[in-house]
């Protein structure tokens, strides 16, 4: 049977794409049924893409008994009402990342959700990506012993898109930053790979156009008795190749072309995506697992596992609870890059920002 979906704001570009995989595969049992903006001129451009019924507010698509879930795809500096009046109205949620733009925020959105008992996940692509799986089930299985250091570098090309600096995700009233927006990515990447850190010490800094606040940085995250991990985020960056490295007691692993910078760009012919090394066998195995032809496919690739959440076929990506730690995990970076020190993940002064 297929679940019956709204979406409540098409700001995150994200959206569109599930939309067209769900529109595209009918077997994925998705059924898009209406749409709501608070911006009038993407309503009609992104219902008329998607074929959906517009509604002039986001309660008359909540009323709507023909409308078993919703995509939150507005803003992000919206997502917290939403979610509230969605998990009122008994529907279940997909949110877009971040969670929020504060902790006291999100602690509404996980209430909300808890209180009604509905289902609800963050779409965080990074979780469901082919590659990631592998690692994680590379450094689970024990194969490459102790962890002592992970990379994760991520980044967008943002300088060289046209309207970069008009865009609603460097409004710091809609979207806090960059960092906040897009490093929150990574982030969360090392949260569901590595679990919740002790401290974070971090550098952040607008080094590009100071319309587009903390395009470039760097956080080391502390965890007790290790690894050390390190986020290096650059949404400054015209192109790159690795975007995760592993060092253990007993091998490596390398992961390339796992972003926009690094899947975009000209790679060399049959170039592997993710690679292990270990001193037993003294020689690196490649995955068989190809890698995507360009971003846009990795992202694409969330909708069948959204599809599945939604008819609970599987738990979600991320709950709620979980979107919480890693918006604070990213916004310990901001208070270390404030006030120049380590600071613990709990740490009271996060709750403030």
């Amino acid at each position: 049977m297929s679940v019956r979906v709204g979406i409540l704001g098409f700001a995150h570009g994200h959206v569109g794409v599930y939309c067209r995989e769900w529109r595209a595969h009918p077997e994925l049992g998705v059924t898009l049924v209406a749409g709501w903006d608070r911006d009038g001129a993407r309503l009609a451009q992104s219902a008329a893409e998607h074929a959906l019924a517009p509604e002039d507010s986001a309660d008359a698509l909540l009323a709507r008994r023909d409308v078993d879930a919703v995509v939150i795809g507005a803003e992000t500096s919206f997502h917290a009402d939403l979610a509230e009046r969605a998990a009122a109205a008994g529907k279940a949620i997909v949110v877009q990342k971040p969670l929020a733009l504060t902790l006291p925020e999100a602690d509404r959105i996980v209430d909300a959700v808890e209180r009604a008992g509905v289902p609800c996940t963050v779409a965080w692509q990074m979780r469901v990506d082919p590659h990631n799986l592998e690692t994680k089930a590379l450094l689970e299985g024990g194969a490459l012993g102790k962890v002592f250091m992970v990379r994760r570098r991520h980044g967008l090309n943002m300088h060289m898109w046209p309207n970069y600096t008009t865009l609603w995700h460097v409004q710091p009233e809609l979207n806090r930053d960059m960092w906040a927006d897009d490093a929150a990515h990574a982030i969360d990447y090392l949260h569901w790979l590595l679990g919740v850190p002790e401290s974070v010490t971090a550098e952040i800094d607008t080094l590009g156009d100071p319309r587009v606040p903390m395009d470039n940085g760097i956080a080391i995250y502390r965890y007790p008795g290790g690894p050390i991990a390190e986020v290096c985020c650059s949404f400054t960056c015209p192109a790159a190749e690795n975007t995760v490295e592993v060092i253990a007691e007993r091998g490596s692993i390398v992961l390339n072309y796992g972003d926009v910078p690094s899947a975009n760009v000209p790679r060399p012919p049959d170039a592997p995506g993710l690679k292990w090394y270990t001193v037993e066998a003294q020689d690196w195995t490649y995955s068989e697992t190809p890698s995507p032809p360009a971003h846009g496919a990795r992202i694409a690739g969330l909708a069948a596992p959204l599809a599945e959440f939604l008819q609970g076929k599987r738990p979600p990506i991320a709950t709620a609870a979980e979107g919480r730690t890693s918006l604070r995990m990213t916004l310990a970076c901001h208070l270390s890059t404030q006030e120049g020190r380590r600071v613990r993940l709990d740490d009271p002064a996060i709750d403030s920002l």
